[in-house]
């Protein structure tokens, strides 16, 4: 599964919980793909300020 889709669906599984627990542990899923997201995004960037 692609990032931006992993990212979609925790978004949509965040919106749809009801649990406390389960909210906490899907937050904590989706700012670890959020920050991967942004990691991946950061090298892409500096790859192109290359060429």
């Amino acid at each position: 599964m692609a990032l931006y889709d992993q990212i979609q669906e925790l978004r949509a599984e965040l919106s749809a919980c009801c649990s406390k627990k389960e909210i906490r542990q899907i937050r904590r899923e989706l700012a670890a793909a959020v920050a991967e997201m942004a990691r991946v995004t950061m090298a892409l960037d500096t790859e192109m300020t290359v060429f």
